[in-house]
């Protein structure tokens, strides 16, 4: 991981959802960095997500990907990979569609899309269901299909929104795997939001603590259990007087 070069940074984000208020974010992740956001269900972990992604407009504060205002853009011309919770593949289209939708948003031949959702699935050994429709996959076969989809572009910020959470343990551990893999491959950072501590653990470089619309504080995936949370925090995660239990 190179903390030298922040591609995303979130800076005094507010955003309002009916009742719920995202406040006073302040979040970097770094180049190549894998950053996990946990918190329970209704902290506003998604909400966190969407809003870097684009898809609500902070009261206030800003948002940039490599130091570029994003505020501005529409999401079609931020470089950012989205890999939603249910996965959102279209229905109508097959999975080799689904996969090179992106590209076709942006313009690109019909032959180098052909080209480069050919090799993309060779990578993620679905080539065999590129004719197949969503509704016929698995769980985990429509997940390398959505991440293909997301990734095919070349995002440089790729957004997990619970990616994991509805798979089997099996598919759960092989997709893991797969995000170490991409981190590495396609060099560029990962946000995933989780309620799933181990999962936290294993996979992020550091972890943001979610609660009530606030974040909390970061630290190490190393020094999680350490770090001096304040008392809600720390019941959170389960530790008493600095021990976890």
């Amino acid at each position: 991981m190179e903390q030298n070069e922040a591609v995303l940074t979130m800076k005094h984000i507010q955003v309002r959802r009916g009742s719920f208020l995202l406040q006073n974010i302040n979040l970097e992740v770094y180049k190549r960095e894998i950053f996990a956001v946990l918190g329970k269900t209704g902290s506003g972990k998604s909400v966190l997500l969407e809003t870097a992604a684009g898809f609500h407009t902070p009261e206030m504060g800003e948002v940039s990907l490599h130091g570029q205002n994003l505020l501005d853009l529409p999401i079609f011309k931020r470089n950012i990979g989205y890999l939603y919770q249910d996965y959102s593949l279209f229905p109508h289209m097959t999975a080799g569609a689904n996969i090179g939708f992106g590209l076709r948003m942006r313009g690109i031949n019909k032959e180098e899309i052909q080209q480069r959702v050919e090799e993309i699935a060779s990578q993620f050994g679905i080539s065999s269901l590129l004719d197949t429709y969503p509704g016929t996959l698995s769980g985990g076969e429509q997940q390398r299909v959505a991440l293909a989809r997301a990734l095919i572009t070349q995002p440089s910020l790729l957004l997990l929104d619970e990616p994991f959470s509805a798979l089997d343990p099996v598919t759960r551990k092989s997709m893991h795997e797969m995000l170490l893999q991409v981190r590495e491959k396609y060099d560029c950072a990962v946000l995933f939001v989780t309620h799933n501590f181990e999962e936290a653990e294993h996979l992020a470089d550091r972890i943001g603590i979610i609660s009530q619309g606030r974040l909390c504080g970061v630290a190490k995936q190393s020094e999680l259990y350490t770090t001096d949370w304040d008392p809600e925090i720390k019941q959170f995660l389960g530790l008493t007087e600095g021990n976890r239990v």
